[in-house]
């Protein structure tokens, strides 16, 4: 904050030095929601990183991110296929031990291990994006698969589509694009307004009651598309109309109070709020009501369970160190409840809690709450 005040004040002016610490924020929200004028800290970075982008420029790996892959899925896909090759016939670790990663960011050779496994086939490649019949009594739901869920969540992918399916009477599987919350978060304005573009027409085509995210970070930024276009742009009411119809699977889920598992399942449970859900959406009562309704299942608050776990979207394979030191304290936390399932709703917490537990030795798994209630 007082970098950005010194620029504004011209008493200091854009350059390079001034990335690391414009761009080390979680944009986690804690700051905000813990100071008593409530001070919108993310909202400001995202404001400077946008100029930083302006003057300082763009970096050739977020143009092939934000231009050419997360707005075409079938690209992403091809890329993904690619990155499982590697991933998982060791190519990947050949490539870190010969350098040949350093243009991916200074520490993504040292964050590779914390994805562990990259499936072959992507969801939409195993679920065709089109409209299937569900069971329930009223709604046609549209389903918003998010990138992580996409590649790297499809187990969780299929349980939330499951339980939509019983949700509604149809149930959509969108052909969409990135939410934009990747492009927004580095400052990348433009990108993120053509992505939420995207997925805007592709929202109207559907004609749908819901549109339900089981990621709480696109479900949070989906909420937020009519702050991306001004008042006089004709895609604003577009957006506020759209994001109207935005849930996250959480909100769906506590509201279908008789959606629970017929066989009981002895788990001990606790429960992780992604920062994107509890600060992002004020999702906190719901998704823990969500879990003691499941037969079988003993809850136990996690300390400081809205403390962010490091992830961050993209966050822990840049900034490697720092990610590592803030899911160390939830590590040690987790340890506190002997849980045997740490259930969370957000992709990207899903595979840094799962390393985390890698690296602490720790015996227990985490889950998707879809794949706790289905």
């Amino acid at each position: 904050m007082a970098l950005i005040r010194a620029i504004i004040e011209n008493r200091l002016e854009w350059s390079r030095e001034l990335e690391d610490p414009l761009f080390d924020c979680l944009l986690c929200g804690a700051c905000t929601a813990n100071c008593f004028p409530a001070i919108p800290t993310s909202d400001l970075l995202i404001e400077a990183r946008a100029a930083y982008q302006r003057n300082v420029g763009r970096k050739s790996i977020h143009r092939l991110l934000f231009d050419y892959l997360l707005p075409y899925p079938r690209r992403l896909h091809l890329a993904a296929r690619a990155a499982a090759l590697g991933k998982n016939t060791g190519v990947s670790r050949l490539a870190k031990a010969l350098g040949l990663l350093r243009f991916l960011g200074r520490d993504f050779a040292q964050a590779e291990d914390i994805i562990e496994k990259i499936p072959t086939l992507p969801f939409r490649d195993r679920i065709r994006p089109g409209i299937y019949g569900g069971t329930g009594a009223s709604l046609n739901i549209a389903y918003f698969v998010g990138c992580g869920m996409d590649i790297i969540q499809q187990d969780a992918g299929i349980a939330s589509l499951n339980l939509l399916k019983a949700i509604g009477i149809t149930v959509h599987v969108l052909d969409n694009c990135c939410c934009g919350l990747p492009a927004w978060s580095y400052g990348d304005l433009a990108a993120a307004r053509n992505l939420a573009t995207r997925n805007l027409s592709t929202f109207v085509n559907a004609d749908v009651d819901l549109i339900v995210s089981d990621c709480a970070s696109c479900a949070a930024f989906l909420k937020k598309y009519p702050r991306l276009f001004p008042e006089t742009d004709p895609r604003h009411d577009t957006a506020i109309a759209m994001s109207a119809k935005i849930k996250d699977m959480v909100e769906v889920l506590n509201d279908a109070e008789d959606l629970t598992p017929a066989q009981p399942r002895p788990l001990k449970i606790t429960y992780h709020d992604p920062c994107h859900a509890s600060r992002g959406q004020a999702l906190v009562s719901e998704p823990r009501k969500v879990l003691e309704r499941v037969p079988g299942v003993t809850y136990v608050a996690l300390p400081e369970s809205d403390w962010c776990c490091g992830g961050a979207g993209s966050y822990a394979l840049s900034h490697y160190h720092l990610s590592q030191k803030v899911l160390d304290r939830k590590m040690e936390n987790l340890k506190k409840t002997q849980a045997q399932i740490v259930v969370t709703s957000c992709p990207a917490c899903m595979i840094q809690l799962a390393y985390g537990i890698r690296k602490h030795g720790l015996d227990m798994k985490v889950r998707h709450i879809s794949q706790i209630v289905c």
